[in-house]
């Protein structure tokens, strides 16, 4: 499947905004001139930030063509007020140089799956509908899951469970993939959801499928998710203008965690909350996939560093 043709179709990529009461109250009151939003998605958090801030210009990035089709469609009822770039978190910096942003007042990092990306088979995102084994984001470069599973030691594939997963079963699990693998059993999602099964038994967890942290460790392994996030908290610290907020919004615990440390930092941020905001009960009865959402918002304080890295 060809990512051209992908996004010639109409786009129907849709995706509600996680906790965005929460995020314009973050940005909001400190009137940002120039924003940045590097998950696009369906701008549904753009757009309303748009709207809250007529004076605002936002530039939003989604390393997703098919969400590139989506925002610049509805971004374009504001006209020049809004630019979205096809990029990952580590090209954002050369594109904002490109048009000769150096200094932003506001970023804005929503780090979850969208409903469409989840629903669409053809991205072998989730286990509930049978398709390749791709789990790319961008599906126009990058190696696939299968090729990722295929480049994979028994071992390494194992870690990548455990450490991106944090599934104790791994090694069960590796070597149930290896032997589908090998055994040319193993080409679409699931497939993979039953040797994972074979591994560790049928029966759900807490309601959670025995498949679901595999599918996660190797979704986020494909796309690299941890190290993009840590590309993007320096470029937060050497764009923001003191004054500015970074807002965060994360789901898996090591993406937080990653995010909690960065504003620990008390020299160069002042968190907007002691803890993290969650969404409202309201909401998660409306957005099941909430009920995981995490928003972390601080102010840039003092200068910033462009040498500052990590």
């Amino acid at each position: 499947m060809m990512a051209a043709e992908r996004i010639d179709e109409p786009s129907d990529f849709v995706h509600a905004p996680v906790m965005l009461a929460e995020v314009l109250g973050a940005i909001v009151p400190a009137a940002p001139r120039v924003l940045v939003d590097v998950t696009a998605g369906g701008a549904g958090h753009s757009a309303a930030l748009l709207r809250a801030l007529p004076e605002a210009t936002l530039y939003a990035f989604d390393r997703d063509p098919l969400a590139i089709r989506a925002a610049s469609e509805r971004l374009a009822e504001f006209g020049s007020r809004a630019r979205v770039t096809h990029a990952s978190f580590d090209e954002v910096e050369p594109a904002l140089q490109s048009f000769g942003v150096t200094q932003i007042d506001a970023l804005l990092a929503d780090l979850g799956l969208s409903s469409a990306q989840l629903a669409d088979a053809g991205r072998g995102m989730s286990f509930r509908s049978e398709g390749p084994l791709d789990m790319r984001m961008d599906t126009t470069r990058g190696v696939t899951a299968l090729e990722l599973i295929d480049q994979l030691s028994q071992e390494e594939l194992a870690d990548v469970i455990y450490e991106l997963g944090e599934e104790r079963g791994s090694r069960r699990i590796a070597r149930c993939i290896k032997q589908a693998l090998f055994g040319s059993k193993l080409e679409t999602t699931l497939d993979l959801r039953r040797a994972v099964v074979r591994a560790m038994g049928p029966r759900r967890i807490g309601g959670v499928d025995p498949a679901t942290r595999t599918f996660q460790a190797l979704r986020m392994a494909v796309n690299g998710e941890l190290d993009q996030l840590k590309t993007l908290l320096p470029l937060a610290r050497r764009t923001l203008r003191p004054g500015g907020i970074a807002a965060i919004i994360s789901f898996h615990s090591l993406e937080d965690r990653l995010v909690k440390r960065e504003f620990a930092e008390r020299e160069t941020w002042r968190p907007l909350s002691k803890k993290p905001l969650v969404a409202s009960p309201a909401e998660v009865s409306e957005n099941p996939r909430a009920r995981s959402a995490k928003l972390r918002a601080a102010e840039r304080l003092g200068e910033p560093d462009p040498e500052s890295e990590r």
